[in-house]
């Protein structure tokens, strides 16, 4: 039993750092508070630390990432007031960052007291619902299958429990390791919901569905620090790649773990407790980052085998892309994990040239992770790929198909650059983590040579890589076409940004003969009817095909052509492959069309360089005819004879901006009314007004064609024999209402049926014209007027 006296102490201790932690702000209080923290932490064990976790941690948390009190709770208010990491990243002070880093690092004395504690299970805490992940949070709220979620989600495994003050309503429980990680990865969501990350943003689309505290925190990448910003102080980042080389292993367990002696006090066995831990770490950045608002966050077959559903496409609504801003740090974690995928082609797993079902079993969502064999060292960050496929493919597709128009191009270039990090993971290389290494720790050298094993980066690709391309194939083949509609809808955004954009995309694909024989191969087995026919490398890639049909229906679950704004694609474009097809939606003929627009934007721009952005068109076409086959595009003539030609249905795609000035013919595949919001309308009215117009077309029958028997038939009405005689101005006026309510009824009934022969429905957009609305404004306010001024004379 603990001495009486020496409770009391370490209470008021723990009171007194609370109350010094929350009147911290400035950078010399920040590194006076974190030597105090690190001294009581020191001088306490364990078990005589429990006050501190209970009292000042959660403030610890809140000073840290949000500067406020209680931003930990579930109902708070903001306070103008910027959290530990936002202060130290915009004063750019190093001595600040190193003690907060010093503090919070995975080798630094709290770190160590986390673990001691959670070992001993000494202190709980409930993390708010309203900070989960939107599908979590919206789960746990309205579904019925709440309790579900706790073996639909390994993240939440074991998690889950009844709320002892709200009935039939749960709550998330979590030790002290799982409270902060799950705070640290809320934390560049919370700034990206809060601040628009793009400081030439035309207008704001989706506001936060967070808490209105949420837009009084300063962004993570706030656009007035510039790119000036020295990695040194840039701590969140900092934070995030020592927190994925301590917890995460890339290549053997046993070789890498740089923390091991001063972490976890790991021993030599592997007991599977490093492999638990690397997975709730590596499941919460992807819950939180990559799948958040995703209207299909759980495979569909896990779904299926529960016999469980969400109507997550019905509460969110209008389809959102993922929150913006997050580019830089998913960037981080996806390059780092895909060091995993060398580490197995290395040691020769890619040799082996085996189906996409094989990775199945490790994505976190089967039974047979579960069992995982532990008694035996085993290659576990070789299933890193398996756990992102389907999130990050989903995350990168939903931000190509739902940015909205009007927007900046920053947030999808950043989703962009993911992709091809992702799409080439042979030219990762540990060089590339050589700052960062050098900033943790110091010495980049001993980690990179000693603890990894994974050599041989930056020979482009090489038939080792196989196997990869193949477990990946949508990223190679389904979500370039993707990319190239959304590459058509923003290209009058900034033509030259998207035109090396995809000059990027076709650079990739052509970058080895082999890897574009082995694209075009599968593509051809994918559309073979008698699969097994033909050649013997191709039948060997037949047993792909199964996995990929799959992976097509579940990775792009829920999607459809109206969701697209526009883009070419087609009802059933998610239950096949379009990149090599020769029809008009096909790939080639849409780069070909993207060509000869994005050449006629550059001679309309007439900007200074436009030498060097037609000869990055001629590079282009060169990649083009490469990946399909040598056929050239051909080039258009702006002779002024060709200006005077009358209109042609080519004119359709004509460039959407000459100068400054932007074109009114702007032409729109898929159904006008639901066309995206122009800068001519008002676009919550415009929204308003379209679903209202549904709703009235729904009703009066206008949404289905009139059939060939309706109408022919007459409506009568009995009348029976007891008919009395009409007298009297009150009958009168009875007979000519009913007979003008008749009219009128009929009246309505023709209109309607004509409309429905012809196809016509109600449209109101028209009414959010910023002019119509203007003229009826202009008019209620001069009615208004006049009647006050008559009032006025009056008096």
């Amino acid at each position: 039993m603990l001495p009486h006296s020496y409770t009391v102490d370490s209470q008021s201790k723990s009171q007194e750092l609370a109350s010094a932690i929350l009147a911290s702000s400035s950078p010399s209080q920040i590194s006076s508070t974190c030597a105090s923290i690190e001294s009581f932490l020191h001088s306490h064990s364990p078990d005589h630390s429990r006050h501190f976790f209970s009292l000042a941690f959660p403030t610890l948390i809140c000073k840290l990432f949000f500067g406020v009190p209680d931003a930990t709770s579930s109902s708070s208010k903001p306070r103008l007031s910027n959290g530990w990491i936002d202060t130290v990243i915009s004063s750019n002070d190093g001595n600040s960052a190193n003690a907060v880093f010093s503090l919070i690092s995975p080798s630094g004395v709290l770190f160590n007291s986390i673990s001691a504690v959670d070992r001993l299970s000494l202190v709980k805490y409930v993390f708010p619902i309203e900070r989960l992940p939107e599908w979590a949070r919206f789960v746990l709220s309205t579904s019925k299958d709440a309790r579900a979620l706790s073996d639909l989600c390994p993240l939440f495994k074991g998690k889950l429990n009844d709320d002892p003050i709200k009935p039939s309503s749960y709550q998330i429980q979590l030790n002290v390791f799982e409270y902060y990680l799950f705070w640290f990865a809320y934390y560049p969501v919370c700034k990206a919901n809060s601040e628009n990350s793009d400081s030439v943003s035309i207008k704001r689309v989706r506001k936060s569905r967070l808490e209105n505290w949420t837009s009084s925190i300063p962004g993570l990448s706030n656009s007035k620090r510039g790119n000036e910003q020295k990695v040194e102080c840039n701590l969140y980042v900092r934070l995030l790649y020592a927190y994925l080389r301590a917890f995460v292993p890339i290549c053997d367990l046993n070789a890498h773990q740089p923390y091991r002696s001063s972490l976890l006090h790991y021993t030599s066995e592997y007991d599977g407790s490093i492999a638990r831990r690397a997975e709730f770490v590596v499941n919460t950045f992807i819950h939180f980052w990559l799948v958040d608002n995703d209207f299909s966050p759980l495979p569909v077959n896990v779904l299926k085998s529960f016999g469980v559903s969400f109507p997550f496409r019905s509460a969110f609504g209008e389809t959102p892309p993922p929150a913006s801003g997050l580019g830089d740090v998913v960037k981080l974690f996806i390059k780092y994990l895909n060091l995993s995928s060398a580490t197995v082609t290395e040691e020769g797993v890619g040799e082996n040239v085996e189906s996409p079902r094989w990775r199945a079993s490790n994505s976190g969502f089967s039974d047979a992770a579960k069992s995982r064999d532990v008694s035996t060292p085993v290659h576990i960050a070789g299933s890193w790929n398996a756990w992102i496929q389907r999130p990050l493919y989903r995350f990168i597709l939903r931000t190509f198909l739902f940015s909205p128009l009007g927007t900046s191009i920053k947030n999808a270039s950043e989703v962009f650059d993911v992709w091809v990090y992702y799409m080439e993971p042979w030219t990762i290389s540990w060089d590339d983590f050589a700052e960062l290494n050098a900033i943790v720790d110091g010495s980049s050298q001993s980690v990179k040579k000693e603890n990894f094993r994974c050599q041989g980066y930056g020979h482009g690709y090489t038939p080792a890589w196989q196997s990869y391309v193949l477990s990946n194939y949508l990223y190679y083949s389904s979500l370039v076409m993707h990319f190239i509609g959304f590459a058509h809808k923003f290209l009058h955004t900034d033509v030259e940004i998207v035109v090396r954009m995809v000059s990027k995309v076709m650079n990739i694909l052509t970058s080895s003969k082999e890897l574009v024989d082995l694209i075009k191969n599968l593509d051809t087995v994918f559309h073979t009817k008698q699969a097994g026919s033909g050649k013997s490398m191709l039948g060997s890639l037949c047993r792909f095909v199964p996995s990929i049909r799959e992976q097509l229906q579940d990775w792009e679950d829920g999607l459809c052509e109206s969701d697209a704004d526009g883009s070419f694609l087609h009802e059933n474009w998610n239950k096949d492959l379009r990149l090599f097809s020769d029809e008009d939606d096909g790939g080639q003929q849409l780069l070909q069309l993207f060509i000869l627009r994005a050449e006629a934007e550059f001679h309309a721009i007439s900007s200074d360089n436009l030498a060097a952005s037609l000869k990055c068109i001629d590079s282009l076409k060169a990649q083009v005819s490469c990946l399909f086959g040598g056929q050239t595009v051909r080039t258009l003539s702006f002779s002024p004879e060709a200006k005077l030609c009358s209109q042609s249905r080519d004119d359709i795609f004509k460039p959407r901006r000459v100068g400054n000035r932007v074109l009114s013919e702007i032409k729109y595949k898929g159904d006008w009314m639901k066309r995206p919001t122009s800068d001519e309308e008002i676009a919550w009215l415009a929204k308003l007004l379209v679903k209202f117009s549904a709703r009235l077309n729904e009703s009066l029958g206008l949404t289905q064609a009139e059939s060939s028997q309706e109408g022919s038939s007459w409506s009568y009405v009995e009348v029976s024999n007891d008919v009395g005689n009409v007298c009297g101005p009150i009958d009168t006026m009875k007979v000519v209402l009913c007979a003008i309510t008749s009219w009128l009824l009929n009246l309505g009934s023709a209109v309607v049926r004509l409309l429905r022969n012809n196809g016509v429905r109600v449209n109101l957009r028209m009414l959010a014209s910023k002019k119509i609305v203007m003229v009826l404004l202009l008019s209620v306010v001069f009615g208004v007027l006049k009647k006050a001024c008559g009032l006025f004379h009056r008096v």
